[in-house]
């Protein structure tokens, strides 16, 4: 279990977070959702250490984490980053078994290649192992990132907008690796996503923010609410639900759009 209690994030005299109270259970895709700049992106790096807590504290499985060190607390933790740049002359494989490197001054085992391998061929991008980092389409550089988080083992993972490069075909091919892997690895799995009906169709639990608060969290069929998502994102919508019990959203078109 990842416990969140009330956490509050400041950056520069602006609260980014305001008194977030959470309880994340392993085996389980947790997605986050909201407008643009309230706070996705600053709480998944203050969980990951990059940003200090100005109140709060994070438990993962009973143990406090403000009393670990940091590069202990990283260990736990596979986190992809919404823009990450790798511009060091790499091969795709070399790329990816960095994920397993705490530092550049470890040796890789055969165990580590091995791995590495394994992990770009369940993401079914192995036949670019040998290529260089710097050939790679913008989409084909987010599965290699993906795959370079894989390595790390994590008790927790989160990914920020990880198929915002991918096609159809891709994203959903990604996600629902993660869906399946968040199971049988039993992760405490959260990402940020800003498409909607991708997150109603793959998130167990559905977190809410918006104005650095807490909006709503549970099952995307109990949150997707047309006056909710009306209200939040200041356009108006339906929800329908899909063959599968799914919710999905419909924007519906304004006559007069307000900026």
């Amino acid at each position: 279990m990842l416990e969140l209690d009330n956490l509050t994030l400041s950056i520069g005299g602006q609260t980014l977070v305001r008194d977030l109270s959470l309880q994340l259970a392993p085996g389980q895709l947790h997605v986050v959702i909201g407008p643009n700049g309230t706070g996705k992106t600053s709480l998944l790096r203050a969980l990951f250490g990059e940003l200090p807590l100005q109140r709060g504290d994070v438990c993962l499985r009973g143990k406090r984490l403000s009393r670990l060190r940091g590069n202990h607390w990283r260990s736990l933790f596979g986190y992809m980053p919404q823009n990450t740049q790798l511009d060091l002359d790499l091969s795709v494989l070399e790329a990816v078994v960095l994920g397993r490197l705490d530092s550049l001054s470890m040796r890789l085992s055969d165990e580590d290649i091995l791995a590495a391998l394994a992990a770009l061929k369940v993401l079914g991008i192995v036949h670019l192992a040998d290529q260089s980092m710097h050939a790679l389409s913008g989409g084909q550089r987010q599965m290699v990132l993906f795959a370079q988080v894989l390595l790390r083992d994590p008790q927790v993972m989160m990914l920020d907008e990880p198929v915002s490069a991918l096609d159809l075909q891709h994203q959903s091919h990604l996600m629902e690796h993660l869906y399946r892997q968040t199971r049988s690895q039993s992760w405490v799995s959260i990402v940020v996503l800003h498409d909607l009906n991708l997150a109603a169709q793959f998130a167990d639990r559905l977190i809410v923010l918006a104005d650095g608060r807490l909006q709503a969290f549970g099952p995307p069929e109990d949150v997707l609410d047309a006056a909710l998502i009306s209200r939040l994102y200041r356009v108006p919508v339906e929800v329908h639900r899909g063959t599968d019990g799914k919710p999905y959203i419909r924007t519906l078109r304004q006559a007069n759009p307000t900026p």
